[in-house]
Formats: structure tokens, C-alpha cells, sequence
């Protein structure tokens, strides 16, 4: 199946909250001693279902982070949030990780882990059920829940793609 993802044009319109996933410290031995660099991954979202991540590399821990932020800014999708949970059952991998996200009833929270939790909460999504299976790397986690979540349809858009009126699934 071809990926199909809802591209957000621009983000100076959106206010964007960022939530730092995971710190790396890299360490490269050299002749002249040890040189320690730090690898950032964030995720963004306006809690209102747009999200988007990236990863920032520097030699200091907040350059790191900034980095990450501008990345993730220039890669932001919309995600079919409906009444704080999914629309459906979604289920996506990347490298090592696989995730599942099941919808889930009002009040039951956000029963995630770790990475996908900053992904799933960023996007807005108060109710969820989700697991991880695999690798547990935050990095393939937070790139597989995105997986995920642009795979998303929402009612509107199947009703669209089977060709039934919008009248017809607000009835209905």
C-alpha cells in the first residue's frame, strides 16, 4: 500500500510544544583524548493532532535539543484525533520495533510506554491503548508510533474514499 501522509505545509501558524523522547551521549576516542557528543530526539505537537520528531546532534546537551526542534518543525503531519482517542485499530514497525495502538474509551488514559507516550500525548490523544513489541530503542519507537498514527483514517476520509456523502455519515 502506498503511504499516504497528511503533510502540514507550514508551522508558523501552530503552537508547538516540544518533549524531549530520549539523550544519547556519544563518545569518540581520538589520539588526543575522549570527544563526547550529545543526540537528541523530540517530538512536537500542538496536543490537537499534529505531530512530527527529529534529531538533533551537538556537542552541548540544549544546542542538541534545539536542533532536534528545528528538525522536527520540518516534518509535521496531521493525525484524525477523534474524541481524544484513534479512529481504529492501527498496528506499524520500523527497523526492530512494532507497535500497536488500539482505541480506547473515555477515562481510561494513555496506556503507553515511554517513547510512544511523548508521541501519543504530543499528538493530543488522551485515551489509548498501546504496545510495543520488538526493540525497545526510543529512536525506532518514536518512528514507528508516527508510522502508526499517519496511517490513520478518520470516518470522513473513508466515507470520501468509498464515495458516500457527508450528510449520509453524520446520520449515520
Amino acid at each position: 500500500m502506498a503511504k499516504v501522509y497528511n503533510r502540514v505545509k507550514s508551522a508558523n501558524d501552530l503552537e508547538l510544544k516540544d518533549r524531549l523522547v530520549a539523550i544519547n551521549r556519544v563518545t569518540k576516542v581520538t589520539k588526543g583524548g575522549r570527544t563526547f557528543t550529545f543526540a537528541a530526539i523530540v517530538v512536537v505537537g500542538n496536543e490537537d493532532g499534529v505531530i512530527g520528531w527529529g534529531l538533533g546532534k551537538a556537542g552541548e546537551v540544549p544546542a542538541a535539543i534545539a536542533k532536534g526542534v528545528e528538525a522536527a518543525k520540518k516534518n509535521l503531519i496531521r493525525v484524525p484525533v477523534h474524541k481524544g482517542t484513534i479512529p481504529h485499530e492501527q498496528s506499524a514497525s520500523y527497523g526492530g520495533a512494532s507497535v500497536f495502538l488500539k482505541p480506547a474509551t473515555t477515562g481510561t488514559g494513555v496506556k503507553a510506554g515511554g517513547a510512544m507516550r511523548a508521541v501519543l500525548d504530543s499528538v493530543g490523544v488522551t485515551d489509548v491503548l498501546a504496545k510495543s513489541k520488538g526493540s525497545s530503542n526510543p529512536h525506532n519507537l518514536v518512528k514507528a508510533t508516527i508510522e502508526a498514527l499517519a496511517e490513520l483514517r478518520s470516518p470522513l476520509m473513508v466515507a470520501q474514499n468509498r464515495g458516500i456523502s457527508v450528510e449520509k455519515v453524520f446520520k449515520g
